[in-house]
Order: C-alpha cells, then sequence, then structure tokens
C-alpha cells in the first residue's frame, strides 16, 4: 500500500560511502504522475538518491544505509526484491547524452529486446511510441536506420529518454540530463518532462536554481547531504524559509 499517495518517499532515508555520508536522513515524498525536482549543488546528495533509488550502487563497495526508500510503499533494499524489474520500473537518464553504437531504431529497440520481445511488429509499434513520447518521432521516422551517433547532443539526450521510456518505467529518474545541452535543447527537454508528467513520475535533478524554477512543481533543495526545505516552486523562490535555500537561490552559495 502506498503511503498518503505517495510513488515514491524516502523515511529518514541516510547513504554513505565508506563511512563518509552523502545523505542524511532525508525525508520527503513524490506524488504519482508528478514532476518533482531535486536541486543542489554539487556534493549534495542528488546523484546518490537517485542511484540509491534504483539500486545502481548495489556493486559500490564498502556503503551503508539506514531509514527507508520506498517505491509504492515497499521497500526498494526489501530481501524478496526483484532488482532488474526494479530497474524497469525506475529507469533512469544520466548528464551526458549517451547512445549505443547503433541505430536509432536499434537504440529504443535494445531494451524490449533484452526483455524477450521478438515480434517485428510490436517492437516497430514501441519504438515508434517510445520516440513519439520523447518528441523525437518526427524528426528521425525517415532515417531510423542512420547511426545514433550522428544525431545532435539534444537529440540524443531525448533519444536516451525515449530508450528509457521504451521498457514502461514508471518512474523515470533524470539526473541533470540538460547539463550538456545548448539553450534551445535545454528548453525542449523541459517542456517535454512538463508533457511526460502525466503519465509518468519523473525526478529531475538540477544544479540550476532557475531551471527548478522554470519547471514549476515540487522542488527539494538538497545541502551537503540534508534536506534543507520542501514545497512548491513558486513558495520557494518567492518566500524561501531557509537562509541557506535564498543563499543558493540568489547565487550567494552553490
Amino acid at each position: 500500500m502506498k503511503r498518503s499517495g505517495y510513488k515514491v518517499e524516502a523515511v529518514e532515508f541516510s547513504y554513505s560511502y565508506g563511512g563518509v555520508p552523502a545523505l542524511k536522513q532525508v525525508s520527503f515524498g513524490v506524488k504519482q504522475n508528478s514532476l518533482f525536482t531535486i536541486m543542489g549543488p554539487t556534493g549534495s546528495g542528488k546523484t546518490t538518491f537517485l542511484k540509491a533509488l534504483n539500486r545502481l550502487n548495489d556493486l559500490v563497495d564498502q556503503t551503508s544505509r539506514s531509514g527507508r526508500l520506498l517505491l509504492d510503499g515497499k521497500d526498494v533494499y526489501a530481501k524478496d526484491v526483484d532488482v532488474a524489474d526494479l530497474r524497469r520500473r525506475v529507469g533512469m537518464v544520466f548528464a551526458m547524452p549517451t547512445s549505443l553504437p547503433m541505430s536509432i531504431f536499434e537504440n529504443v529497440a535494445y531494451g524490449p529486446r533484452k526483455r524477450g520481445v521478438k515480434s517485428k511488429a510490436v517492437l516497430e509499434e514501441t519504438v515508434e511510441k517510445a520516440l513519439s513520447a520523447a518528441a523525437l518521432w518526427d524528426e528521425v521516422k525517415d532515417r531510423l536506420d542512420m547511426p545514433a551517433q550522428r544525431l545532435s547532443g539534444g537529440q540524443q539526450q531525448r533519444l536516451a529518454i525515449a530508450r528509457a521510456l521504451a521498457v514502461q518505467p514508471e518512474v523515470l529518474l533524470l539526473d541533470e540530463p540538460t547539463s550538456g545541452l545548448d539553450p534551445v535543447s535545454t528548453l525542449r527537454v523541459e517542456e517535454l518532462m512538463r508533457q511526460l508528467a502525466g503519465s509518468y513520475t519523473i525526478i529531475f535533478v538540477t544544479h540550476d536554481p532557475q531551471q527548478a524554477a522554470r519547471l514549476d512543481g515540487e522542488v527539494a533543495f538538497l545541502f551537503m547531504g540534508e534536506l534543507i526545505e520542501l514545497g512548491t516552486a513558486r513558495e520557494m523562490f518567492t518566500r524561501p524559509r531557509d537562509k541557506r535555500t535564498e543563499d543558493y537561490i540568489t547565487g550567494k552559495v552553490g
């Protein structure tokens, strides 16, 4: 059972690398089919939270955690959790646009193929739906056999989003997905996230307060592993409750 309607919930969750805390008893909830932004400077624990949620840190030595990290009310670290299924349910897109060394079509079809989909018709439908959802279909539909690495940086990032969507995740994690993009591509990705939020639970990480303000919605401000402030973007950017939040959004620290 989900608690309080949250799709994702951190309950006094802490995470450390080699005894060094990266997250310190953070607690917040993310509503289903919403766009939730985590902002903060480098080293604030933003990426650690994302990797903890889909357990990308499982093979990292000397990590420790406490508290709970819930998906639909169940701790993602429970003993009976199928990690492969968890990572299908919780997809992730990284900061640098990455495409596999294959065609546009095969980049998107890769995940479904790995999950056992063999039907050409099903794969074609899946690829078209994913590329359409990522606002890329109209740009590439006539060149699906082209090497994906020939796409622009902004297109490759939307392709990475399409690749994540192709396996039908419930939650989409975006780790500073626009940090390497030009302003026009950045705005396109931001608009895409607002559109997708009606169908997916999206957690968007950024170090740019202006981007967090543009995305609107709920915002969590992390600083040195601590949750400093939580609220709507409008509240946080017009009436910050903590001086550290005010200093960060005005550029005095960060």
